[in-house]
Formats: C-alpha cells, sequence, structure tokens
C-alpha cells in the first residue's frame, strides 16, 4: 500500500520523468501505470514502483497525475474497470496534464465532482523553460478552483522548477500553451519573413542572425530556429504540429468572436510550407517557399562567405581620420544625448534644432548652437544627422539654409535617421554630383535614450571604405556595438530595417496575445511572467508586454515611429517583390491606433486596437478593491474569541517571547512591556531575571546596510543565547518585527537568525496590521487608503528607494526578495478560509505538515483571525515545531493575548500641569508623512513653531554649512519650547536619494544623524515628544536622548506607540510618542499633537472654586497691576502648586488697558497650574460689558451701592449676557466700609449682607458667586481689630449649599489666621488680596535699585512672598 506521500502517474512520458523524479528527490513516493515499457523501466531505475492498471496507479495517493492526450484516453484511463478512480480517494489531488480544450477540462471536473465526489481537479501545462535562468527546466502552468490549488500547490512545486498558478476555473492551463504556442508560431514566420527580405536586399543571413539575435528584434523562436532553419536542419513535422496548433487556437477564437489577424496570416504561410514538402521530405520547406515563388536564394546566401561585421568595424575605427569638428542637426531625445556624449569625449560639437528651449539646454552643456543647418555645417569635418524620417532629412540637406551647399568640400556626413535603404542609396549619388568629394556614412542606430547619452549605442554603419575611415572616431565614441556592413550605402539601414521589421510584429503580436489572454479570462500579469520563461517570449514582449499589463503608455518610443518605420518596410518589401504578410497586417494595426488618436502614446499601446474591437482590458495590475466589498465577501470569522486561552497557555509556559524590532514602530499594540535599546549580555541577563513574558530589542537594522543588518542581529541572537545559558530555567523564542508594508531587510535578517539559533520548521509571514489598515487575503497584500483596498506594491512603499519592491502578492514577493532562489510556487499559505472554517485546530495540523524550512504566508482580516492562528501555532510549538516569525505589530499581541485599551492621553500619565512646549521631530519622507504634515500645520498653526532643516545642507553640503543649520534649528527650538510653544522641526520635503540603495540609506544617516544632532543641542526639557519616522524615533531615543531602556505605556491613537523613557535618559519619564511614517489618515498627527498640546485654558474660575468646595479650602484671588505682579502670582502658584485667580480692578484697567488684561490672560494659558483672570467690581455697566469681550473668566458685578431692586437688575443684565460667554458671574449684597483703589465707602453707608434678601437676590439675578459683607472692610481694619458676625456667615453658608454658588470674602487683608481658617471653615472659597500685596510692591521700592530691571525683579520677589503666604494660609498650595 502507497503512503498517503505518494504520487500517482497514469500515462508517463519524458516530461513526466522529469517530474517523478523531483518529486522523489522531495521525498515522495512515486508509482505509476505506463504500457511504454522503456519509460517506466526508466521510472523504476529512479525508484519509483511500476503499477499495473490505472485504478493500481491512483491506489492511496496524495495526488494522481494523469496524461491525457486525447479526449477519447478519458473513459480507459479515468473511468474505465480499472480506471484511476476506481481505488481513488475523494480528497486526493487529480492533476489532468492534458491538450483538450478547456470546456472539455470543465465538463470533466464537473462530472468528477458530482459524480464521483473528487473534490480536487487542477489542469497542468507541462513545459520546458526557455529563460537563461530556467533553460531546459520543468515549468507548470497549473488551474482550478482556489481550494483545488491551494492542496495541490505543494505536490506541484515538488515537480517543478518553477509553478504558475491560475486560479479560478479549470483550464487555465491550457489556455497557457494556446498562448505559448500562438507567440511562437507568430515569431517563427516573422523570422522568415525578415531573412527573405534580408537576403533579398543583399545582407548575408547569418550577419542579420548575428546582429538580431542580440537586438532588440529577437525573440526566443528567431534564436533557436534560425540557424536551425540556415543550416537545412528543421524537420518537415514541426509545420504540421504547428498548423495544427494554430488551428485549434484560431478555433477557439472564433468561438469567442475575437480576431486573430498575425496568428490567421501565420496559420496561412504555415499551410503554404506544408503545401510544398515533397515526399524527399524537404527539410527546409518553409524558406523554400520563397526560393520557389520569388527567386530569394536564401540557402545560397547563407552559404556564401561571411564576415565579422565587429571586427570590420574595429579596422576603420583604428585607421580613422575624423576631425574633431562636429555639426550636429536633430537634438531631440537621443540626439541631445548623443551630442552631449561626443561633447564629453572632446570633439567640438556645433548642433542646430527647431525647438529653440533645447538649443539654450545645448548650450549651457557646454556645445555651441547655429541658427540653421547651414551654420553648423560650415567648417565641419563631419555633419550628423539625427531627424525623424526622409521627409526632414530632405529638409535640413536640400531646403532653405539647408546643410549641403554650406559643407566644407571632403566632409563627411553620417545619416543617423531611420530611412529607408533606397532613400539612403538616391542620396549618396545626389551628393556625388555636388562636385565636392562629400561622403555619406549610413548610420541607423539603436538603443534608446539612456544608452545615447553614455555613448553605448548599437550602430549599423555602411559606405565607401572612405567615408567610413572619415566618419570612424565619431562613430565609435557613440557606440558599444559597432557594426560595418558590406554592401555600400543603403545596407545598415537594410539592417535596421530588418530589426524594425521583427520588433514591430512582435510588439503587435505580443498585443494580440495579451488581448486574446485577456478574452480567455486568463490573469494577464502571470500570463506576461509564464511566457517570459517559454518559446513565446521575445525582447519586445518583455519589455513592451510590461507596459501593456502596467496600462503605461508613456511614450518610450511612440506609435507612430512603427507607422513610419513598417511603412519601409512595406514599401522596399513591395519594390523588391517580396509580400510580407505578418508585416504588413502589423503596419496595418499600427496605422489604426495613430487614427485612433494614439500615436504620440508608446508603441505598446497598438493593443488598444485590440481593447476597442473586442471590449477586453489586458490590464494585470491588481486592481484595489472596496474594503467592505472585499471584507464582506470573506466568510464569516471563527466564532469563538480565544484570547483568554493564549493567556492561560502562556501563563503556564515560561518561554519569553523576545521581538527584534528594526524600528521602534513595532510596539503599536502593545502595552506594559519594557524594550531594550541596547543588547549586552549584562543587560539581557537582567532582563531574562525579570521573568517578562515579552521584551523588545530595538535593533533599528532597517536604517543600516543589508551586511551590517545581518552581522546585528547574528550579534544579538549571540547574546541572547549567552545570556539565557546564563540564567536558570529560561527558554525563549525570537520574533522578527518588520514593517506592515514589507520594508526591511528580508530574508537577510531571517538568514542571520537561523545561522545562529539553528534551522527552524517553518518560517512564518504575517505583515497583517489591523490599526494600519494591512490586511492580507488571498496571499495579497493590501494597503487601506480611504477605505480601498489598495495592493502594496502599488503604493508609494514600494517605491521605497532602499527596499522598493514590485510584487503584492506574497509569494512573488518572496521570490523577488530572494532572488529566486526560493520560488513563489514553494511557499506555503494559511488561507482566511482555513482560519474562519477550521479553526486553531486546523492551523496547528497545517503548520505540522509543512515541509521543514518551509515560508509560509499567514491571511488575516481581522484580529480574530490573527488570534486564530496564534493558538493554533502556539499548539504547534507545544507538539516541538520551531517557527521564526516575520511579522507586523499585530502578530505579537495576539500572540501575548494582549487586549488593547484606549489611546493615552496627558492626564494618564499625570503630566498634565506641565507647560514647556512639546516637540515634534519628522524625519519620514513617505507621501503620507508629508500629508499628515501639511494638515498638522493647517490645523495647530496658531499655537505651533516650524522649523524646517534642509536636507541638503545636512546630506550634501560642506560640513560648515551643514554645522549652521544645525545650531540654527537646535537654538530656535529651545526659544520656542522655553516659551511654552509646540514646536515642529522637519526635513525639507524634497526627497533626494542615491543612485544605489546603499547610497539612499548613507543620505538617510546623515540627515538622521544631523536630526540627533539638533535634538541634543536643545537643553530644554519638552513636556513630550513626538517622532515621526521609523528611523528618525530609534536614532531620537537612542542616540540624543540616551535611552537604554523604556516602557511602552500603550498607544497615543491606534497603531501609534507611547513610551515613557527610562531613568538614565535625558528625560526620564518624558512621554515619547513613535510615529511611523506609515501608519494613519492624513489628520492622525494633527489629532495627535491636539490631544497632547497644552490646552488654552485648563480651567475656568467656576471650576476652582467648585474644587475648592470639595476641597474645604479657599482660593486668592490677588489684584494685578503690572508685569511684576502678574509674574509674581503665576510664579508662586506654580511653586506652590495652587490654584490662583488674578483679578482687575476697574482701576488698573483704566491705567493698564486691554495690554494689561492680555498680558493675565497669556500668563494664565502658559501656567502649569489652574489659574483663571478675573475682572473686580465692576460698578460701571459700561466697564462690565467691555470687559465680557476681553477674555475674563470671571466677572463681580458691583452694585453694592444701589438699591435692592437696582442692584438686582443690574446685576441679571449682566449675567444674562455672561453666562452664555461661560464666565461666572460674582456679585455683593451688602456694603463694606474702606477704600481700595480711590473708592471709599464711609462707615455709616457699610451694611451687612441679609441672609433672606440674599436668598431673594441670588433667585432673581442667578448669580454664580456672592460676595458677602460679615464686619470686614476694604483696606485696614480700625485699632480695635476686626469684628466678624461667623454666625451670620455660618448661615450664608448654608443658604450657598442650597442655591450652589460660592462664598467670597473682601476685605481679608488684616485678618489673623485663626479668622481666616475660621471663614474657610465656615465656607468662604474665594478671598481677595489687595492692600498686603500693594504694599510689599511700595516697600520694594524704599530700597536704591541700580536698575530698571532690579527693581522690577525686586518688587516680583517682594509680592511672591505675600502670595505664597496668602496660598498657604488659604491652604490651596498643592492642590492644583
Amino acid at each position: 500500500m502507497a503512503s498517503r506521500k505518494a504520487i500517482g502517474f497514469v500515462g508517463l512520458d519524458e516530461l513526466s520523468l522529469e517530474m517523478a523524479a523531483k518529486a522523489i528527490r522531495h521525498g515522495y513516493d512515486v508509482q505509476a501505470f505506463e504500457i511504454n515499457d522503456p519509460v517506466i523501466e526508466e521510472l523504476v531505475k529512479l525508484g519509483g514502483v511500476k503499477c499495473p492498471s490505472p485504478s493500481e496507479a491512483g491506489r492511496d495517493v496524495s495526488a494522481l497525475v494523469v496524461l491525457i492526450s486525447h479526449v477519447d484516453q478519458t473513459n480507459h484511463l479515468i473511468f474505465g474497470e480499472k480506471g484511476a478512480l476506481k481505488d481513488l480517494k475523494s480528497d486526493t489531488v487529480l492533476i489532468l496534464r492534458s491538450n483538450i480544450l478547456p470546456s472539455f477540462l470543465q465538463k470533466l471536473e464537473k462530472d468528477l465532482a458530482e459524480i464521483h465526489k473528487i473534490a480536487y481537479v487542477v489542469d497542468a501545462y507541462v513545459s520546458y523553460g526557455r529563460s537563461d535562468d530556467l533553460n531546459e527546466k520543468v515549468t507548470i502552468a497549473s488551474s482550478g478552483r482556489l481550494d483545488a490549488i491551494a492542496r495541490a500547490r505543494p505536490i506541484l512545486s515538488a515537480m517543478c522548477e518553477k509553478l504558475f498558478t491560475f486560479e479560478g476555473e479549470i483550464g487555465g492551463g491550457s489556455k497557457v500553451k494556446m498562448v505559448t504556442v500562438m507567440l511562437e508560431g507568430i515569431h517563427f514566420i516573422n523570422a522568415v519573413e525578415a531573412l527573405s527580405l534580408g537576403a533579398k536586399i543583399g545582407i548575408h543571413p547569418w550577419i542579420i542572425y548575428d546582429i538580431i539575435s542580440n537586438a532588440a528584434g529577437n525573440s526566443w523562436a528567431f534564436k533557436n530556429y534560425v540557424p536551425l532553419l540556415l543550416k537545412g536542419e528543421v524537420n518537415h513535422q514541426i509545420l504540421n504540429t504547428f498548423v495544427e496548433e494554430l488551428e485549434i487556437i484560431l478555433n477557439m477564437a472564433k468561438s469567442l468572436t475575437f480576431p486573430l489577424p498575425i496568428l490567421a496570416a501565420t496559420h496561412l504561410q504555415l499551410i503554404h510550407g506544408v503545401s510544398l514538402v515533397g515526399s524527399e521530405d524537404d527539410l527546409t520547406a518553409i524558406i523554400k517557399v520563397w526560393e520557389k515563388v520569388y527567386g530569394v536564394k536564401i540557402s545560397d546566401a547563407a552559404n556564401a562567405d561571411v564576415y565579422n561585421p565587429e571586427q570590420l568595424a574595429s579596422e576603420f575605427t583604428t585607421d580613422s581620420k575624423s576631425g574633431r569638428r562636429v555639426g550636429f542637426i536633430g537634438l531631440g531625445a537621443m540626439g541631445f544625448g548623443m551630442a552631449t556624449h561626443l561633447l564629453s569625449s572632446k570633439f567640438c560639437v556645433v548642433g542646430f534644432d527647431v525647438y529653440k528651449p533645447t538649443l539654450t539646454r545645448f548650450s549651457n552643456a557646454g556645445g555651441l548652437i547655429g541658427n540653421s543647418p547651414a551654420e553648423v555645417s560650415k567648417d565641419a569635418d563631419v555633419l550628423i544627422i539625427m531627424v525623424t524620417n526622409e521627409a526632414q532629412a530632405e529638409s535640413v540637406l536640400y531646403g532653405e539654409y539647408g546643410a549641403v551647399s554650406a559643407l566644407p568640400p571632403g566632409a563627411t556626413i553620417i545619416l543617423s535617421s531611420t530611412v529607408s535603404p533606397a532613400y539612403v542609396s538616391q542620396l549618396e549619388h545626389r551628393l556625388h554630383n555636388e562636385g565636392k568629394n562629400l561622403k555619406l556614412v549610413d548610420a541607423p542606430v539603436s538603443g534608446g535614450v539612456v544608452r545615447a547619452s553614455m555613448g553605448t549605442l548599437t550602430i549599423m554603419a555602411s559606405g565607401t571604405d572612405d567615408a567610413l575611415k572619415s566618419a570612424g572616431l565619431v562613430l565609435a565614441a557613440l557606440s558599444e556595438k559597432l557594426y560595418i556592413i558590406k554592401g555600400g550605402c543603403g545596407a545598415g539601414s537594410g539592417v535596421k530595417m530588418i530589426n524594425q521589421l521583427l520588433a514591430g510584429v512582435q510588439i503587435a503580436s505580443a498585443a494580440e496575445a495579451i488581448a486574446f489572454a485577456a478574452r480567455l479570462g486568463l490573469n494577464t500579469r502571470l500570463l506576461f511572467d509564464f511566457i517570459a520563461t517559454s518559446g513565446g517570449t521575445s525582447w519586445m514582449f518583455e519589455n513592451r508586454g510590461q507596459h501593456m499589463i502596467d496600462n503605461d503608455y508613456t511614450p518610450c518610443s511612440a506609435l507612430d515611429i512603427f507607422v513610419k518605420d513598417l511603412g519601409i518596410v512595406t514599401r522596399e518589401s513591395s519594390s523588391w517583390k517580396v509580400p510580407l504578410q505578418l508585416s504588413t497586417i502589423a503596419h496595418q494595426l499600427y496605422l489604426a491606433g495613430s487614427a485612433a488618436g494614439w500615436g504620440r502614446i508608446d508603441d505598446a499601446g497598438v493593443v488598444k486596437v485590440y481593447e476597442m474591437l473586442t471590449g477586453v482590458r489586458v490590464e494585470g495590475k491588481l486592481q484595489a478593491q472596496r474594503k467592505d466589498v472585499m471584507l464582506q465577501s470573506l466568510p464569516p470569522e471563527w466564532p469563538q474569541d480565544h484570547v483568554l486561552d493564549i493567556q492561560t497557555l502562556k501563563e503556564s509556559n515560561s518561554k519569553i517571547l523576545v521581538v527584534l524590532d528594526d524600528d521602534p514602530t513595532g510596539t503599536q499594540t502593545v502595552h506594559d512591556i519594557e524594550v531594550l535599546t541596547e543588547w549586552t549580555i549584562e543587560s539581557l541577563i537582567e532582563q531574562f531575571r525579570k521573568s517578562p513574558k515579552c521584551f523588545f530589542i530595538l535593533t533599528n537594522s532597517r536604517s543600516l546596510s543589508s551586511g551590517k543588518a545581518s552581522a546585528l542581529i547574528k550579534e544579538i541572537c549571540r547574546n541572547l543565547d549567552a545570556a539565557a545559558k546564563s540564567v536558570d530555567n529560561i527558554d525563549y523564542t525570537v520574533v522578527l518585527r518588520g514593517d506592515s508594508t514589507l520594508r526591511g531587510h528580508f530574508p537577510e535578517e531571517a538568514d542571520a537568525v537561523v545561522s545562529v539559533l539553528g534551522e527552524m520548521d517553518a518560517w512564518i509571514l504575517c505583515p497583517f496590521f489591523l490599526q494600519g489598515g494591512r490586511y492580507t487575503i488571498e496571499d495579497i497584500h493590501y494597503v487601506d487608503d480611504s477605505d480601498t483596498l489598495v495592493p502594496a506594491g502599488d503604493t508609494e512603499f514600494a517605491k521605497d528607494a532602499s527596499f522598493g519592491y514590485k510584487s503584492s502578492n506574497l509569494r512573488d514577493w518572496v521570490e523577488e526578495k530572494t532572488d529566486g532562489q526560493i520560488l513563489g510556487s514553494s511557499v506555503a499559505s494559511i488561507s482566511i478560509q482555513l482560519l474562519r472554517k477550521g479553526g486553531p485546530d486546523a492551523v496547528c495540523q497545517h503548520l505540522c505538515s509543512l515541509q521543514k524550512g518551509s515560508i509560509c504566508i499567514v491571511n488575516a482580516a481581522s484580529e480574530r483571525d490573527m488570534t486564530v492562528f496564534s493558538l493554533g501555532m502556539i499548539k504547534a510549538e507545544l507538539m516541538g515545531k520551531r517557527f521564526l516569525c516575520r511579522t507586523a505589530a499585530s502578530f505579537v499581541s495576539a500572540l501575548m493575548g494582549i487586549i488593547s485599551k484606549p489611546p493615552i492621553l496627558p492626564n494618564d500619565i499625570g503630566i498634565a500641569r506641565e507647560r514647556n512646549g512639546g516637540l515634534i521631530v519628522v524625519g519620514s519622507y513617505v507621501p503620507k508623512t508629508t500629508k499628515q504634515v501639511e494638515e498638522l500645520k493647517l490645523q495647530c498653526g496658531q499655537f505651533l513653531k516650524s522649523i524646517e532643516v534642509s536636507v541638503e545642507k545636512l546630506a550634501m553640503s560642506p560640513i560648515e554649512e551643514m554645522e549652521e543649520e544645525i545650531s540654527r534649528a537646535a537654538e530656535l527650538a529651545d526659544v520656542y519650547l522655553k516659551a511654552h510653544k509646540d514646536t515642529l522641526i522637519m526635513t525639507s520635503r524634497n526627497l533626494i536619494t542615491g543612485k544605489t540603495a546603499a547610497e539612499s540609506l548613507d543620505i538617510n544617516f546623515k540627515v538622521s544623524s544631523a536630526l540627533v544632532e539638533i535634538v541634543k543641542r536643545i537643553t530644554t526639557k519638552p513636556r513630550y515628544i513626538i517622532a515621526k519616522g521609523g528611523i528618525t524615533s530609534s536614532d531620537l531615543a537612542t542616540k540624543a536622548l540616551g535611552a537604554r531602556c523604556a516602557k511602552i505605556v500603550g498607544q497615543a491613537l491606534a497603531g501609534i506607540p507611547l513610551w515613557q523613557l527610562g531613568p538614565e535618559s535625558r528625560h526620564p519619564g518624558v512621554p515619547y510618542i513613535v510615529f511611523p511614517g506609515n501608519v494613519g489618515n492624513s489628520t492622525a498627527l494633527a489629532e495627535v499633537v491636539k490631544s497632547w498640546t497644552s490646552p488654552i485654558r485648563l480651567t475656568s474660575t467656576k471650576e476652582i472654586l467648585n474644587n475648592a468646595e470639595k476641597g474645604g479650602y479657599a482660593v486668592g484671588a490677588f489684584n494685578v497691576y503690572n508685569l511684576e505682579g502678574v509674574e509674581a502670582v503665576v510664579s508662586a502658584a506654580e511653586e506652590e502648586q495652587s490654584p490662583a485667580i488674578l483679578q482687575i480692578h476697574p482701576g488698573a484697567l483704566k491705567q493698564g488697558g486691554i495690554p494689561l488684561v492680555a498680558c493675565c490672560i497669556s500668563a494664565a494659558e502658559q501656567a502649569s497650574v489652574p489659574i483663571t483672570v478675573h475682572f473686580d467690581h465692576g460698578t460701571s455697566k459700561q466697564d462690565l460689558v467691555e470687559a465680557l469681550d476681553l477674555g475674563f473668566s470671571s466677572v463681580m458685578v458691583d452694585g453694592s451701592h444701589l438699591s435692592f431692586n437696582e442692584n438686582a437688575a443690574y446685576t441679571k443684565f449682566i449675567t444674562l449676557l455672561a453666562h452664555p460667554k461661560n464666565m461666572l458671574v460674582e456679585a455683593e449684597l451688602g456694603r463694606l466700609s474702606g477704600t481700595e483703589d480711590d473708592l471709599t465707602v464711609e462707615e455709616y453707608e457699610a451694611r451687612l449682607t441679609d441672609v433672606t434678601m440674599a436668598s431673594k437676590f441670588i433667585d432673581e439675578t442667578g448669580i454664580d458667586a456672592l460676595a458677602v459683607c460679615i464686619g470686614n472692610v476694604h483696606g485696614k481694619y480700625p485699632a480695635s481689630g476686626p469684628n466678624l458676625r461667623f454666625d451670620l456667615l455660618k448661615e450664608l453658608h448654608a443658604l450657598s449649599l442650597k442655591k450652589g454658588i460660592f462664598l467670597v470674602l473682601h476685605g481679608a487683608s488684616g485678618l489673623s489666621k485663626e479668622l481666616v481658617k475660621t471663614c474657610i471653615h465656615l465656607g468662604v472659597r474665594k478671598f481677595n488680596v489687595n492692600t498686603e500685596v500693594r504694599k510689599a510692591y511700595m516697600d520694594s521700592l524704599v530700597t536704591p535699585k541700580n536698575d530698571l530691571v532690579h527693581v522690577m525683579a525686586s518688587a516680583k520677589e517682594a509680592m511672591k512672598v505675600v502670595v505664597a503666604e496668602k496660598m498657604h494660609l488659604f491652604g490651596s498650595a498643592g492642590r492644583a
């Protein structure tokens, strides 16, 4: 009986044998049925088992591969008495290797599922790879339902070198074969057409082959079939095979109403060839078609003497006598590059172009300019013409102010435009007739703009020996490959024409094939990847096909160029009587594209003709998806929440989780965990001794080169190992926390861990991060952008200068990042379906079944998915499995069973009263960060100070300029922070990158180092610090602030970690907000800053008095008159940690005006303790109304001099105006005697507050605080001392509690401490203090001072002493 890790084969061929051999090497048992004895014996030699029937081959296997050549074989091989189905288990994967049509395969799959209950069926097109890296190696294109492909993938991967899987309906493998064969057939006939025209115009076929096989016109078919054709080694059977297979494709296209004009013409050519195959088994039938009909003796031409065009070129350039003065006409994209390269090669170049700005550019590049073709030709030794077409060449040579008339005798013209050979031949005769010994070199160029500017073009030159020698040095300077073509002027253009013939048809055939693939329902990007490895590929397919699939028609070469170039081909073929069907049809397609208005876009835009005619879309880019639609399409989440189960398992498991974080942002989902920024063995031992469940090590390896990152990870792992051995009973596991947008050193860091800690059973890749909007669905990683899921490969993160990538599919991403060492087809995955339908046990089973050393992707779209996976992985670990996980932040919290908590605010960590400004440092350059900074400035500009530092000065300028920039930023920041202003330090937004990833990292390092130095030089302790960007936040924490450890408190916003720096740092306990560059919407940074900045006003007078009522203390309201008084009160309040009220009397307002009020309000806003501003004793309605709009927090309406009714009406009027502004209103009932601020009340006018009247007054006015008269006076008390009615105060307090108001006592100066405390005990919550503070000020002036500043300082200190004493007396000290 076979093991379930066995693969069965029904039918064997050469490819099957290779598949079986690879499966055996991967540890599978193989058994097979095959009637061909030599083949089955070969399998037995490999270690396989021979089976007597298909049913035996399918017994107890995990997969059965059935080779079906014809439809009628299915009954015998599959459904027959001893067919494969007889002993096949329902969960066996049935792999159909077949040439039959997709429709039949789909019917077969349906029957197998519905009648025979076979659940997993896929088809497979197996072939040999043709690319350099896959040459003659087995490749498989397979298709089927998602679950079938998932089950088949590891088996198929074991049997091939490269696997391509097309998820969807079965039949995709057959469709891929159709497109591959279609292209191979077209390229075959295209090559024959090219050879025929080349031979007809006199170009040696082997010269064509040698040049084209290294040029843009090359294809696999051209490179591999042409030598066989020329040697007469193509068997006629290949023609029959092509005819049969192309007929199937054309029938399929007909059934889909899809035009394939190029393929149809190819098919006709092949039929013509087959019709001419004689009984003698003619080996060169296709060539003989042209030889017999048109007299094109390709065979004879191929057998003629051959020469080496490159060697010939070397001889001419060695003997060259070129002059150094060059005229250059046509400074377009390529012409400009050629001309400037000649300048750098020490030629004197005079240029002309009809576009004046280009002339200016050329002049700036060091060239000379002329105003006409004649002017640049005068005195020129060599004149280069690089214009678009024959008409333009004719104009610049013979038109008004033409070059020919001005050229000196003996000059040489190099014509590098793509023109017809006939035109060049005629031009040579015309120049000869000028009688000036003018020489012509026919030298068309190929290679593109970049190579033109580098002097590495391919040039095909022809002409007389004298002409070539005179132009040799110039041609050598411009070219990497220079070919001298024999045959006189026109031969070079002939070779260029042949190249363009091939290239033009290849682009058009790529368009036809890709459009047809789209109509067949294939994933065009995946198809493109397959074709690039197959016999259907060509240089133009790989280059322009990419443009089609990317839907990017930025013109590298305009479509109209091929209208011109294939026009030359058709004209020449007509002239030489060589009918080129494929070239003619391709030309018509380009004409159709031009007529539709696409002439100026890239020539790949010819595919739009097919899109327009058929309605297909060839774009193969993964499409962005609506998040709600995508998530709703998924199965329901696993019903159970396993967080408590994970916590229980973690409690019983002593293994410590050590997270190596490549930048500080990985702490985005955890809290109450420590993070280390050093990894000495001693620090690790100390951490292990604490026996935490988890801790982080900040490696910041993302800022390093690959080599340095690997070395660092190895060092940390060695230290971890040593530290763990030094502490009893310590076991640990390592997780690599990486970027949720796939940036970072993979696989280098994972390789480094394994090199120290040993091989793992599997690597786990899990970039899901809910808070950052990162989802992995069907192995595609998405980034949420405004509720649209964008494939990660299409985001700005994929364009990262250091860690860029193309693939959004994580399987392909692994292959891309490992440079093909790990094939995407070999990467396993855990699907969302498995997570949500199978739960943790299914995850555990899947992980335990992985081959050792596998890489496994985790799909996830919710936190529940992560919990299910984590529990499954923990169970697998308990069974002895070891995993190395490279993950985003969500994985760590899920694995630890951490439950999230709300965002942390200043009050939560006790810094609400800190008043220094916060520091925001932005180093990240991703576009998301730039948008967030713009929004921050927009929303917070009224209180935020911005300092922009120049990246160019920091990274690219002399050290003096860099130092000046650093000093400027640090000094400004210090000033702003001390002034209680939140301060933004940001790098300029012009991203500067290097030529390589290493250079870009070096620039990043210089900028980050400069930011570190700026922060180092800031001496003011910030209220909080926000570091924007991973590298920035790491460097600031470790290098600028000296933190060796920190506590992860939680998050400032979802996905934004908040640390408190350790005691060894420069600012212990300061909140450190690690803001990733790639997290949050455009307002996220502004939201965090607004929630952490000091509020403009922390409290109101009502809140201050309410707190006093609850605490049983009173608050002093201190009258102020100038800056010294304001500073005295605020300074004393901050030192004593006491609330306070700055009080302005009408007399003081009259003198100080609005500036005095503004000074008080600003001081209150910036104070670190609750302070408000109060308008006192408003006896004038006008003064009070004006005061309501000046920013006071409260006002005192003093109508005590009025009758009760007048007082009540007056007070009510102000109350109604003040309350909508949230202002407390204080009023006075009763009247104090004494003088204050020039207001005097005689004793006979004073009266005590009546309780009954007070109750009525409160009800009628709606006041919030009542200033009472219980015998207290303004100013000094008489010699007999104060006589206070405490019985009255007690009654008034009872009334105030009932009415919900506060009691205020004026005239506190001169009251003993005992009396003040009694008043507080009996309910007074606000004392006005004026006389004693004023006296302290006046007394300070008695002692002479040298300077006004000294006077101010002395007065402030004198008043501050009094204010502090009162705060202690009132009991408010320490209450802030």
